[in-house]
């Protein structure tokens, strides 16, 4: 498979741009933020591209009351801005009024976890997964790809129900053939079978976990890799069976551990089966980041780099606990 790097953003934004020729129900908003596909939306489909400034809370506004009339709507901004300083409209717009009411609204974050590494906490995203997935009707979907999101454009118009997509900023290579089938609605893929452990892994960090599993496989450790791209919903049953022949399985997460992410999900799944599955949640302690440096060093810095990873596991299996 011949891998390269592009921006999930691109990849999402040219499959609507295409699909716009065709559906005139597909409605485009975003609070100044741009891309160089946005550009083609811009300038080919003015009557229905919207930039609502700097103002994420009226960006979903706007957006629900779209929705209502009956566009499919996706809303763009910076992940942090989007779904922090506009969660109360969030909650009351989308989430509640979808109770009753046809609300296809997609939020397209751009920045998840610390894609914009060296802007700082105030940019970085990583309560994002913990308090969307509280919204009752809401999806987060957490690709780790360009491939996963450009696929997700289907389910964005067929599933009429709002939807929060965390996409990272910067361009990555793919994960995934192109060419090649993925069933979106089982929400996870396994990328790699071991046997006493297993990583689960979302968005970014699955391109960590794929490098770990190849450095412990040359110490003559089988790690298996497990990458989730639905939080929710995220069929039970499946993901369960997928888990329970493990004896460890160590979360992975650029988010913070024990507040409602990965781990939290995972851990209640193995609870509710009253598995014999020891788990391990990696993420952020409970503090912000203010270190300065590149993604793999705030990383390392945290104890989630790969080397962390890999250390965590071999000590895993010495304990043999």
């Amino acid at each position: 498979m011949i891998t390269e790097k592009r921006t999930m953003r691109d990849a999402l934004i040219e499959g609507i741009y295409h699909r716009m020729s065709s559906d005139p129900s597909l409605m485009f908003l975003t609070a100044d933020f741009g891309s160089p596909k946005l550009d083609l939306i811009r300038a080919d489909y003015k009557d229905r591209f919207i930039n609502v400034g700097i103002a994420e809370q009226n960006l979903v506004n706007v957006a629900a009351g779209l929705a209502l009339e009956g566009f499919t709507v996706y809303a763009y901004a910076i992940a942090p801005f989007l779904v922090m300083r506009a969660y109360e409209q969030i909650r009351n717009n989308l989430a509640l009024l979808s109770h009753s009411h046809q609300i296809n609204v997609n939020l397209i974050g751009v920045g998840g976890g610390l894609s914009y590494d060296v802007s700082g906490p105030t940019h970085h995203s990583i309560e994002d997964i913990g308090i969307m997935r509280t919204l009752p009707n809401m999806t987060v979907f957490s690709p780790s790809d360009w491939v996963l999101a450009g696929r997700f454009i289907e389910r964005t118009i067929a599933v009429k129900t709002p939807k929060y997509l965390r996409f990272d900023g910067k361009p990555l290579p793919n994960i995934y053939d192109p060419a090649a089938p993925i069933n979106l609605d089982k929400g996870f893929f396994t990328l790699a079978e071991g046997a006493e452990v297993c990583i689960i892994s979302t968005g970014y960090m699955t391109h960590t976990a794929l490098r770990a599993v190849e450095t412990l496989s040359k110490i003559g450790i089988r790690a298996g890799l497990i990458d989730v791209f639905l939080i929710k919903p995220l069929p039970d049953r499946a993901f369960y069976d997928a888990l329970k022949g493990y004896r460890h399985v160590v979360t992975l997460e650029e988010a913070f551990v024990g507040k409602g992410g990965l781990d939290t999900l995972v851990a209640g799944l193995l609870r509710g089966n009253n598995a014999d599955t020891r788990m391990t949640g990696m993420g952020f302690g409970d503090s912000y980041i203010f270190s300065m440096g590149g993604r793999d060093r705030l990383h390392e810095l945290n104890g989630i780099g790969e080397k962390n990873i890999v250390d965590h596991i071999r000590g895993l299996l010495r304990a043999n606990v």
